[in-house]
């Protein structure tokens, strides 16, 4: 059984590396910095965080699912609740790896770009107190920003539930021995 002696408390800190992650980027950092970086920073900084973000979300998910303790005993497989709770966060996190976070970061990009164009174009009398219309173009990248961002941040929502979920229905098995 030496397998199972560190079996699960790595699956315990990988557990609880997942959740902290998740939190603390998703309801401090990101509130953090936006409420206190000048716009500009504050897009430069989430173009290189959740990149990043994404990918540790999605190792750290694969490292909770391949320290699995039930996965190394003869006694029992893996529960119908804990398979669909990983199913769910692996998907919804891979979504935002490969999916939803390029688009997003690339249509952010895309509207600082169109907004130097539109800037440039506008007459100098024009611009103080923007009086401007935004541009047709700048109004369809914020409609797919908006759409790819909202897609992003609700699939990161889901990954969290399944995560506490997944968290929740592992405590549940535990017993506490005196």
């Amino acid at each position: 059984m030496p397998i199972l002696t560190w079996i699960l408390p790595a699956h315990f800190l990988t557990y609880s590396s997942l959740l902290g992650m998740q939190l603390y980027q998703s309801f401090v950092m990101t509130k953090l910095a936006f409420l206190h970086l000048p716009l500009p920073q504050f897009r430069s900084l989430q173009k290189k965080v959740f990149p990043f973000y994404f990918k540790s979300q999605t190792g750290l998910l694969l490292g909770v699912m391949a320290t699995y303790p039930w996965l190394f005993t003869k006694s029992s497989v893996i529960s119908k609740t804990d398979s669909t709770c990983f199913a769910v966060a692996v998907g919804t996190s891979l979504l935002n790896t490969f999916v939803y976070g390029p688009r997003t970061n690339t249509t952010m990009i895309e509207r600082v770009h169109q907004e130097t164009r539109d800037t440039t174009a506008v007459p100098k009398a024009e611009r103080p107190g923007e009086t401007a219309s935004m541009s047709d173009e700048m109004k369809l990248l914020n409609r797919k920003f908006s759409r790819n961002h909202a897609m992003s941040i609700h699939l990161n929502a889901i990954t969290i539930l399944a995560s506490l979920a997944y968290g929740i229905s592992f405590i549940s098995k535990l017993e506490v021995q005196q």
